[in-house]
């Protein structure tokens, strides 16, 4: 009887049913109300009867769950669920999302009035803060006639599932920028340096100062003059964007750690990189170097790179720095631009780990992207109200203030830095990226 598991009672059936049971109980008292209180229970029955005749005598009745085909993480993403009512008459539908468990809503619900045959579309919006499967259940819908005594569940989409990526809602936002030609809103220009690299730009007359090991002695002899080849420096550098993956980047600030802000700030950059005709690569370190991608130009490339970003969480080990340095000495043979996202909270912590940063630094640019603790700031800027608030507020303002040393230690040994709030990481590594390949630093 696959139809029973359909039927359910309204509220409103049991406030008559109990308003039915007073008038017999005043009855056992008052004999003439006997009959009256008969009368009564049949008429309900009847109406009740009624109800559920209009419910179920009608299939026809339809609604969907259309959701992304991937969800972004950190982001809103909007599912869209669409009811049709074939009834004859008006009804009413309480819509029950079974959403996947990682929201954690439990009282998920919406209720509409539909008309006959009407379509009626409405949309919700769900924000994951961490990438993987995300398994919807049923759609419920439990549809009440006018009489409102008893409803019928209808079930729809059940088991679909949704990946969550890293950001790419993120990624379309940025990408405007790449095809910036001043990117005068950030205060950086486009530079165009001349210089000797293996990219050929042309043949020139030869003037006082060219390098004479450029002459090109064909077109001299072609010319009757001395004649030089002109090179430009070569547009596709390589950059490379290291994610420690250590327990450090476990930290969750609203909601997300501090781990999927790297990895969203990465495919944005990557992103950014790949428009600005450089090569884009990546990998993650905790014990071990992971998620390896190598650095080109290709068009499959941010396909590669959204693939293993996919796929990486943390640990909850300590980072072996040592390990980092000596994979980039053995892997990476071209001098590249390394941006390193990780989290250093005390001096200590930096200067454990500073001979293989000052090492990493010696063959290639290095970048080290870490985060304020926005949670600490606030704490610092609310008024204290008692001894042990301001005894609190200083140590705080101590943690923030080493934030403000480690950028000077790194700076002393040629090693730029980016302290940035997490949910600023993104358009920070950009300007940092674009600063560096503005002014020629690499």
């Amino acid at each position: 009887m696959k139809w029973l598991k359909q039927i359910y009672l309204n509220n409103f059936f049991f406030y008559v049913f109990s308003g039915l049971m007073v008038v017999f109980i005043l009855a056992y008292f008052y004999p003439a109300l006997y009959r009256v209180a008969w009368l009564l229970f049949y008429i309900f029955l009847g109406f009740t009867a009624m109800d559920f005749l209009m419910l179920f005598t009608n299939q026809k009745f339809s609604a969907s769950r259309n959701t992304p085909e991937k969800f972004s993480n950190g982001d809103e993403n909007p599912v869209t669920v669409k009811v049709t009512s074939g009834y004859a008459f008006p009804v009413s539908a309480k819509i029950i999302d079974e959403i996947p468990l990682q929201f954690q809503m439990r009282n998920f619900e919406i209720k509409r009035n539909l008309s006959t045959g009407k379509e009626d579309i409405f949309e919700y919006l769900l924000r994951p803060v961490e990438r993987g499967e995300y398994h919807f259940g049923k759609l419920n819908v439990f549809v009440t006639s006018p009489l409102k005594l008893a409803c019928r569940r209808f079930s729809f989409d059940e088991g679909q599932m949704v990946p969550t990526y890293p950001s790419f809602i993120q990624l379309r936002k940025y990408d405007l920028m790449a095809f910036s030609n001043t990117l005068m809103q950030y205060g950086l220009k486009k530079i165009r340096r001349i210089g000797h690299t293996m990219e050929f730009e042309q043949i020139k007359e030869y003037v006082s100062g060219d390098d004479i090991r450029t002459i090109n002695w064909k077109a001299t002899a072609k010319k009757n003059q001395l004649m030089v080849n002109q090179f430009q420096d070569e547009k596709s550098q390589n950059v490379y964007m290291v994610i420690d993956k250590g327990r450090v980047m476990k930290m969750p600030f609203e909601g997300l750690s501090l781990l999927d802000y790297a990895i969203n700030a990465t495919l944005v950059l990557s992103n950014v990189i790949l428009k600005k005709q450089d090569k884009a690569g990546m990998f993650t370190f905790s014990k071990k170097v992971e998620n390896r991608v190598a650095s080109e130009r290709r068009n499959s490339q941010m396909q590669k790179i959204m693939e293993n970003l996919y796929n990486v969480g943390t640990d909850f080990f300590e980072s072996d720095f040592s390990t980092l340095y000596g994979d980039i000495k053995k892997n990476i043979n071209h001098r590249s631009l390394i941006i390193l996202y990780t989290n250093f909270e005390t001096m200590d912590g930096l200067k454990r780990q500073l001979p293989y940063l000052k090492g990493i630094a010696k063959n290639h640019l290095l970048v080290v992207v870490f985060f304020e603790n926005t949670e600490l700031d606030a704490f610092v800027q609310k008024k204290a109200e008692n001894v042990q608030e301001i005894y609190d507020q200083v140590i705080a303002e101590k943690f923030a203030f080493e934030k403000r040393l480690i950028v000077s230690e790194l700076r002393k040994y040629g090693i730029y830095s980016v302290l940035t709030k997490p949910e600023n990481l993104t358009i920070e590594s950009i300007n940092k990226y674009l600063e560096i390949k503005a002014r020629g630093i690499l």
